[in-house]
């Protein structure tokens, strides 16, 4: 018996070091596909819809949104995520692209906070408005998890990615820059949380792993749009 036994135990530690060996491996080549896949974000959009999205993160990400509604390519853009204490006309002169557009066709969001929170109050403006197809603009590192969240939120809304490239982050050589390697490694391990999260879950907005994965509730309790 105690052979026996020690051969059972020897099999299942070798079970379980293989298995280990096999996950590690998946991580490192998910990881890989990551880091191209953000290396080869189309930042052009060649085709129209009908309204856009630029979850703020970073001023580039405004004026490319901002060009693409005065270039015709959507009818109406929302900025998800200002600041609280901006104003329209705050944001208007810091994004000088925006002109006078705030006052025609521009809605703020200030109620997300992560996002998840851009998923859900983006969500409610698709659905305010009845849009069916909607541009994405984000950052390239950013890009595959915003699509997670809001196709979680919008399976029935067309998505078409708009990527900003990093300012001062070479994404495509991220290797021989440790700052841009350790932005991408964070940001795959949050893209991997948000593809589990999403499989699991039903609706972001009622849920307790939403607000546990992002550290506090999504959304804030002040005015939906401005």
């Amino acid at each position: 018996m105690p052979p026996r036994r020690g051969r059972g135990w020897l099999v299942l530690r070798r079970g379980v070091a293989a298995t280990g060996l096999l996950a590690c491996l998946a991580f490192a080549v998910g990881f890989f596909v990551f880091t191209d896949m953000v290396g080869r974000a189309e930042r052009r959009v060649n085709a129209s819809a009908d309204a856009v999205v630029a979850l703020t993160g970073g001023a580039q990400r405004i004026a490319d949104a901002a060009d693409l509604l005065k270039q015709g390519y959507a009818r109406r853009l929302l900025i998800s995520g200002v600041n609280k204490h901006t104003t329209p006309a705050q944001l208007a002169d810091l994004n000088p692209e925006l002109g006078d557009l705030v006052d025609c066709c521009v809605d703020l969001d200030y109620r997300a906070r992560n996002t998840i929170g851009n998923a859900i109050e983006t969500r409610r403006w698709v659905q305010q408005h009845a849009f069916r197809s909607l541009i994405v603009v984000t950052s390239n590192y950013h890009m595959p998890r915003s699509l997670v969240e809001l196709g979680n939120v919008l399976p029935e809304t067309e998505l078409v990615p708009h990527a900003v490239s990093a300012d001062r982050i070479d994404t495509e050589r991220w290797w021989r820059d440790p700052v841009a390697a350790k932005l991408l490694f964070m940001e795959y391990l949050k893209y991997l949380v948000a593809v589990a999260r999403t499989y699991v879950e039903r609706d972001p907005e009622d849920s307790r792993v939403a607000v546990f994965v992002g550290g506090r509730k999504p959304v804030a309790t002040v005015p939906v749009l401005r």
